[in-house]
């Protein structure tokens, strides 16, 4: 059995300690780290200070999470028999687990990233911890002992990923080793103390089935989905934050031929294709010196040279829209990428925009002409105000009339009201309008019921 505990004779100084604490992912963190406002505080500081100096922290990585429990649950005991401090099994055993938690996880956050019911964790400073939880916010009573320890774990976050946060660059993107989506920014930005935002992602993707079964897409609409995206049509999902936009460009590319070659480029990684040819690209902020920046544009241009068959891009926020509208014009048929707006028609003003952003010299009518030949199918996804995610609209771009580029929308979600327990209801339904890509789907090899696109086609929602 491996043994936690530190040798006499090889013990460190208590420098070379210090070190090995912080270079250990920040190991355990500040004293008395995991108060969550229980009546055992002052204990937990001082076992806390007393296994900093008996743990050996280099030992932990040949270690399971089982083993180390059972050793640090040990000298918990033996401790605790020392000082005469009577804990019961339950209050025992909880010590333990925030002693784990800050030794190989994130602190007092940790049993929140493995409840599966909660979606997105915000730390509004060392004292505020709120959850969603089903589309609804509510707070916790998860605390961090102060500001400072707070930012141990945000720095062993964003550190991980081989970024850095600090009061020269005060804002950060990451990921947790899930994919789970991180920003984080810290004061002097931050007045109130630094802030944590986690967008939890499922360890298996959510599938285009699990979003019919839970009532975001009607199921003729998912088949119509599918189609488009094996008929290689160019897609841009839009909507809100929150909105569901990268679940769903994660359900729509399980629709994509496994001997296709897929470019994902990101801000963060996040996205979870499950092909067997993917090549995931992530952009790089700038060092210390602020050199080194390797942007989304960046990336975009060196994919074109990859041989991809797909681009798809995490989301556009910048001038990297023009690259990517030039990628679907020139044979990368069957990309995908999000936008945030509010209608599907801002999502269009929107790209026009970024594409400004570029630095090229344009006139407003040879962008949205290269919009309307590039972009397909616009869908339009929102959270409502029960906290649900939907898929809202589809709508198909058909070109231009004068400087206007022209769209038909296909389906749409209307709704009719709210329940009494405060649900949003209504129904999807198709606008009567045959969309134009039928015929490529049909090139395909593929067919839809005519019937889908019928007036008086509702489904129920």
């Amino acid at each position: 059995m491996w043994n936690v505990r530190k040798s006499r004779t090889g013990r460190q100084s208590p420098e070379a300690e210090g070190h090995d604490a912080d270079s250990r992912l920040y190991a355990i963190g500040e004293a008395g780290a995991f108060d969550r406002r229980d009546t055992n505080t002052d204990l937990k500081v001082e076992l806390h200070q007393r296994l900093i100096d008996l743990i050996n922290l280099s030992a932990l990585d040949q270690m399971s999470r089982e083993q180390i429990q059972a050793e640090v649950g040990d000298i918990v005991v033996e401790e605790l028999g020392k000082q005469n401090h009577a804990l019961n099994q339950a209050e025992r055993k909880q010590l333990v687990e925030d002693v784990l938690d800050e030794l190989l996880g994130l602190g007092p956050i940790e049993p929140l990233l493995k409840d599966p019911t909660i979606t997105d964790i915000l730390v509004n400073g060392a004292e505020r911890v709120f959850v969603e939880r089903y589309g609804v916010l509510e707070p916790t009573p998860v605390r961090f002992k102060d500001e400072k320890h707070l930012l141990r774990i945000i720095q062993k976050i964003v550190s991980a990923v081989g970024r850095r946060i600090d009061e020269s660059s005060p804002m950060v993107d990451a990921r947790l080793a899930d994919g789970s989506r991180v920003n984080a920014i810290v004061p002097p930005l931050a007045i109130d103390g630094s802030t944590l935002s986690i967008r939890k992602f499922a360890r298996v993707p959510i599938s285009m089935a699990r979003l019919v079964e839970i009532g975001s897409i009607p199921p003729p609409v998912a088949q119509v989905l599918e189609a488009v995206v094996a008929s290689r049509r160019n897609v841009l999902i839009s909507g809100g934050t929150g909105s569901g936009k990268t679940t769903l460009l994660n359900a729509m590319s399980a629709y994509i031929d496994n001997r296709e070659r897929i470019v994902t480029i990101e801000d963060s990684a996040e996205l979870q294709l499950q092909q067997n040819h993917v090549v995931r690209l992530e952009t790089r902020p700038p060092n210390i010196e602020g050199k080194g920046e390797i942007a989304q544009r960046d990336l975009v241009k060196n994919a074109l040279r990859m041989r991809p068959d797909r681009i798809i891009v995490g989301e556009v926020r910048s001038g990297e829209a023009f690259d990517m509208l030039q990628a679907m014009n020139t044979g990368h048929d069957g990309s995908m990428t999000t936008v945030h707006a509010n209608t599907a028609r801002d999502a269009l003003a929107r790209v026009e925009q970024m594409v400004g952003m570029a630095g090229l010299d344009m006139p407003a009518r040879s962008i949205r002409a290269q919009i309307a030949s590039a972009i397909h199918v616009v869908i339009q996804v929102a959270r409502l105000a029960d906290g649900r995610r939907k898929l809202i609209s589809v709508s198909e771009l058909t070109g231009m009339e004068g400087d206007v580029i022209t769209m038909q929308e296909i389906f749409h979600f209307r709704q009719t009201g709210m329940n009494s327990e405060g649900q949003v209801q209504g129904r999807f339904e198709a606008t009567g309008i045959r969309p134009r890509f039928l015929d490529n789907i049909s090139a395909h090899g593929m067919t839809l019921p005519p019937e889908l696109f019928r007036p008086d086609m509702k489904f129920e929602a």
